[in-house]
């Protein structure tokens, strides 16, 4: 399975009419987990990376509600980048997949939804570290 395939570009269903547009993204359907946090990220500018690390256990979807960022994942093997600026797309990202959020419009907020509650043990912030995890798995 391709990186594409692992964390694919999701679009959720834009309904909308005279009054405006309205997406609705639902856990166990619309994305595939059941979603345990959300949290945004907002006020950053075209010069800040954030993210910088992997998660062995947590999901993601990421999804730019405003503005527009791009994200990067890998897995070591292969990685690509994706381009949010589309309030109804998303990207899922999976378990030990690392991922940096940047390029940041002055305008972006970008909702982050997660599959588990916060917990920092979890996070791989070392990039050296989480290649020789990764290479192991192999």
């Amino acid at each position: 399975m391709t990186l594409k395939e692992k964390c694919p570009i999701v679009e959720f269903k834009d309904f909308g009419d005279e009054r405006g547009r309205l997406v609705v993204v639902e856990g166990r359907h619309s994305i595939p987990f059941d979603i345990a946090r959300v949290f945004y990220i907002y006020g950053s500018d075209s010069t800040v990376i954030r993210g910088q690390h992997a998660n062995r256990n947590s999901e993601f979807v990421l999804i730019n509600v405003a503005g527009k960022s791009k994200v990067r994942v890998t897995d070591t093997h292969e990685e690509f980048v994706a381009r949010l600026d589309k309030p109804r797309t998303g990207i899922y990202i999976p378990a030990m997949i690392w991922k940096e959020m940047y390029d940041f419009s002055e305008d972006s907020v970008l909702l982050v939804l997660a599959s588990t509650h916060y917990d920092g043990g979890e996070y791989i912030r070392d990039y050296a570290k989480y290649s020789e995890i990764m290479k192991k798995k192999s």
